[in-house]
């Protein structure tokens, strides 16, 4: 059976997909989601998909779905998305964006591409590994106050300041160039585990979102995404930790009411500003059963929002 991504049938209910309708996964993975928008789209519908990994974008599987003409997949970034639609001439016509976000099953599971703690493997993690700088290059160089700002901001490690130290101690004897040598390093400094969690998570997970500026990249396609959407179209968002729900939740608000400049008073009807996304539902999150299935969906929350 192959594999489906979290919150699968949730993600493809939520898209309210449409028979001719024009459909964006912006996080193609492994094509799970994007096989699925397929299987519902008639003759004249349309996907169109993007990831920003190369090994995805070269897949078998991918290469394989390209024999259907409704389906057209691009190697980028979150933040061309924009770009991307306006060169087809689709601004204003799209029907649903789907982003599942973090890191994808293929690349946790290859410990070349140095995501994962539990496997040991060179220490790079980046999205596009050739693009940008790896994780080893940037543990090498950045500054110990940075480096601590970066494990407590995109962490949320309260220990940043003991592991920070001990990796700049470690790194002024040698380089730390594999992901086994930098779990350990945290194993051996942090004094408190948390249950059910490896000491080496937060950190890794800081690591990752700085060297791929995540964050970032998530603000940009959320505003993006609200620009292209047609009239009724919906966007469909999966987080997997704090800082991305944080995120898209504080956009669907700030979209999805009156917007106006507190310094016009008094305030006039013209002067209003009106939001262009309105929520479709609370936040959703994962069923028992997938949980108990699948530990992933454990940490999944799905946001919706639809263009008025």
């Amino acid at each position: 059976m192959k594999h489906l991504p979290v919150m699968y049938a949730e993600a493809l209910q939520q898209l309210a997909i449409k028979d001719d309708g024009i459909y964006l996964d912006c996080t193609f993975g492994r094509g799970g989601h994007s096989q699925g928008i397929l299987n519902l789209l008639g003759q004249n519908g349309q996907l169109l998909a993007f990831d920003r990994d190369s090994d995805a974008i070269n897949s078998d599987y991918a290469q394989a779905m390209l024999s259907d003409k409704r389906f057209t997949l691009k190697h980028s970034c979150f933040s061309q998305l924009e770009n991307i639609v306006e060169s087809v001439s689709l601004v204003g016509k799209i029907d649903g964006v789907l982003l599942d976000l973090g890191v994808s099953s293929p690349q946790l599971d290859d410990p070349e591409r140095g995501f994962s703690f539990l496997r040991d493997g060179p220490l790079d993690m980046r999205m596009d590994g050739n693009a940008g700088i790896s994780a080893e290059q940037w543990l090498a160089n950045v500054d110990e106050k940075d480096l601590i700002k970066v494990l407590f901001e995109y962490g949320e490690e309260k220990f940043a300041r003991r592991i920070a130290r001990a990796i700049v101690e470690k790194r002024a004897e040698s380089s730390i160039s594999t992901t086994r040598q930098l779990a350990q390093l945290i194993e051996d400094v942090v004094p408190i585990r948390e249950k059910h969690k490896h000491p080496a998570t937060r950190t890794f997970q800081a690591i990752r979102i700085e060297i791929n500026s995540e964050l970032d990249e998530l603000k940009d396609v959320l505003e993006q995404s609200a620009r292209v959407l047609a009239a009724g179209g919906r966007l469909v968002v999966i987080s997997f930790h704090s800082l991305e729900d944080r995120i898209v939740k504080r956009f669907i608000r700030n979209e999805s009411g009156a917007k106006y400049n507190p310094g016009k008073l008094p305030i006039k009807e013209v002067d209003i500003a009106k939001g262009i996304l309105k929520k479709v539902s609370k936040a959703l999150k994962a069923d028992a059963q997938e949980i108990r299935e699948n530990p992933r969906a454990r940490s999944a929350v799905m946001r919706v929002a639809e263009r008025v």
